[in-house]
């Protein structure tokens, strides 16, 4: 399924996104990260690489939630692993946010390690 013109441009346009990811037994969590759209997709990356909990969790479980003015919006998350869509992706990311230290964190490892593309759900 692909995500419908409204909700994809809204969600591409946003600075920050809120990321819900629950588990079985646990607090789900909800934290802001960075979006970027690439073509007719959006990714998003963990700021802490692999140690981001919400990262963790996203990749154990594969699915949750992002907050948009319409409310949540089921997602899967799917492991980008081919290195010249990662190298395109780090372009958006400064592309969108600029060249300033945080953006420059995202386009670096362990960071630029942890793209997952958003799927509806």
């Amino acid at each position: 399924m692909d995500w419908d013109a409204q909700t994809f441009d809204e969600l591409a346009a946003v600075r920050d996104l809120d990321i819900v990811v629950p588990a079985p037994g646990h607090d789900t969590i909800r934290t802001p990260i960075w979006v970027v759209p690439l073509g007719e997709h959006l990714y998003v990356r963990s700021w802490k690489g692999q140690e981001g909990r919400w990262y963790r969790r996203a990749r154990r479980h594969g699915s949750g939630a992002v907050v948009t003015s319409g409310g949540e919006r089921g997602v899967r998350f799917v492991p980008v692993t081919d290195a010249a869509l990662d190298a395109a992706i780090d372009r958006e990311y400064l592309a969108k946010y600029g060249d300033t230290s945080p953006a420059q964190a995202m386009v670096r490892p362990p960071v630029s390690g942890t793209t997952l593309r958003l799927v509806p759900a």
